[in-house]
């Protein structure tokens, strides 16, 4: 079983993100579950979900504590919240950020980076003050963890997205292309 903690600030999509990669992983043939975790909900409050895949039914109906892959939609999360909390040393951390992996200390898990704020307002994806990265950085998640098709991403893009469905996928299709070389 995989697991995935996505951590963003309310109104940043990370809970339809999480819904995005199990619809995606469901496309590829496996089992999954999403779930957010959040207090008292307000535009901009953290905000934590997971979602689970695997190639068998998925029986835990716990958080995740020991995620594999870790997704910060925004950057300034990782002055202010562990978001390196239980990651497994063979996982790696996917950050929202213009800059290089190695200017972020996080120990010894792999760190990746993609400008999915910028990416998303070239596609005119929420606003120069709240862009909304969730469809972008799921483009990069896939093609880093290798967990999920970019296709299937599409797909549920497709699916699931209500509004400026092209726009996000041509987000998510440019994010999985230039994420590669982003390793520290």
């Amino acid at each position: 079983m995989k697991e995935i903690r996505i951590h963003g600030r309310g109104g940043q999509g990370a809970v339809i993100a999480c819904r995005i990669l199990g619809l995606a992983a469901f496309k590829d043939g496996l089992d999954a579950q999403s779930f957010p975790f959040f207090g008292v909900e307000r535009r901009g409050a953290p905000v934590t979900a997971f979602t689970r895949i695997d190639t068998k039914k998925i029986r835990i109906k716990t958080l995740v504590y020991k995620p594999n892959y870790i997704i910060v939609l925004d950057p300034t999360l990782v002055k202010t919240v562990d978001v390196t909390s239980g990651v497994k040393r063979s996982g790696f951390i996917l950050i929202n950020s213009r800059r290089n992996p190695s200017q972020f200390r996080l120990g010894p898990t792999k760190v990746f980076t993609v400008d999915a704020e910028g990416i998303a307002l070239k596609y005119g994806l929420g606003s120069p003050t709240a862009p909304i990265v969730n469809t972008t950085i799921l483009g990069a998640f896939a093609r880093i963890s290798g967990e999920v098709k970019i296709s299937s991403i599409v797909d549920a893009i497709n699916e699931y997205v209500p509004v400026k469905v092209g726009e996000n996928i041509s987000a998510a299709e440019e994010a999985y292309k230039i994420v590669s070389s982003e390793e520290k």
